[in-house]
This record gives C-alpha cells, sequence and structure tokens, in this order.
C-alpha cells in the first residue's frame, strides 16, 4: 500500500471477485496486489486470499477477507458522480445487474451489500441551485427514483 489511508471493506471470502468487478466496471481502477494468508485464521486457512489491494475510481481500498462476522451497511458508500445518463444507466446496470438491489434516491447495492450513489452531476447542480424553489422541485422529483434519471430532474428544475 502506498497510500497513507486507505478504505478497509470487509467480505465473506470474496474480496477478489468484488475488487475485480470493481476494476472492470469503474474508470481508474485496479486490483494492484492478491496477499495470501500465511496461517490459518478465523475465517480461513493458510494459503487462502486474505486481502486484496485494489483502487476505484482512484480510491485505494483493502479488501478483507474477514468472515461473516461484519456485512456491509448503507453507513458507508462510494458516491460516484457521473456526467450525463448514459453513464449513469452504465454503471447503475452494472451493478444491479450483476446481483445486487436497486434502493432510493440512486442508491444502489452490489452482490456483496456495498452502497453506491450514482448521482449525475445534473442532480446534484440542481438541488444546490440557488432558487431554492427549482431546487425544491429538483428534490421532489428526485425523491420519486431509483435510478436517477436526468431529463425529469433537469424539467422539474425547470418547472
Amino acid at each position: 500500500m502506498v497510500s497513507k489511508n486507505t478504505i478497509c471493506l470487509w467480505y465473506d471470502g470474496t474480496a477478489l471477485e468484488a475488487a475485480q468487478f470493481y476494476a472492470k466496471t469503474f474508470p481508474d481502477s485496479a486490483v494492484q496486489a492478491v496477499h495470501r494468508a500465511p496461517g490459518d485464521y478465523p475465517a480461513g486457512k493458510e494459503g487462502d486470499v486474505l486481502t486484496v489491494e485494489f483502487t476505484v475510481i482512484g480510491i485505494p481500498c483493502l479488501g478483507l477477507n474477514g468472515g461473516p462476522v461484519f456485512r456491509h451497511t448503507e453507513a458507508f458508500s462510494f458516491q460516484v458522480a457521473t456526467e450525463d445518463q448514459a453513464e449513469t444507466d452504465r454503471l447503475w446496470n452494472a451493478i444491479v445487474g450483476n446481483g445486487g438491489q436497486e434502493s432510493a434516491c440512486g442508491w444502489c447495492k452490489d452482490r456483496w451489500g456495498l452502497s453506491w450513489q450514482i448521482t449525475p452531476r445534473a442532480l446534484t447542480e440542481a438541488i444546490a441551485d440557488p432558487d431554492r424553489a427549482a431546487a425544491k422541485r429538483a428534490f421532489q422529483a428526485m425523491m420519486e427514483m431509483t435510478k436517477i434519471d436526468i431529463a425529469t430532474i433537469e424539467a422539474a428544475r425547470r418547472g
């Protein structure tokens, strides 16, 4: 690990599979290293994949195969800013279509239970609009969505 601060994500034996999925799905993502356990441990045996060093959109991460004790929750998520509807659709569909699940307001979970916010920049700009009535309309439109529809957000913003 080169970075002084790395996000450690706990998996139940599937850290390498998850890291490989992230590397093929997100730009500026890669698997850097796979480390095998030098001895038996509570969640595995000597020689099993213990940790995986990887990046997700440039953010250094460490996948730890720590077993089933701790699960991902919505209290931690990756928020991915997308440029257009095509990118929003591609990322959303990759996560949900690979055993993940939809949630509300641009949130979804991957098959490992990790939460993702697929957030078009148009949404971020709309809810920060200095015209608070426009921001409120965009926000209310978002509250009705699972995957964000940029055209609907922009229409709501315009009124």
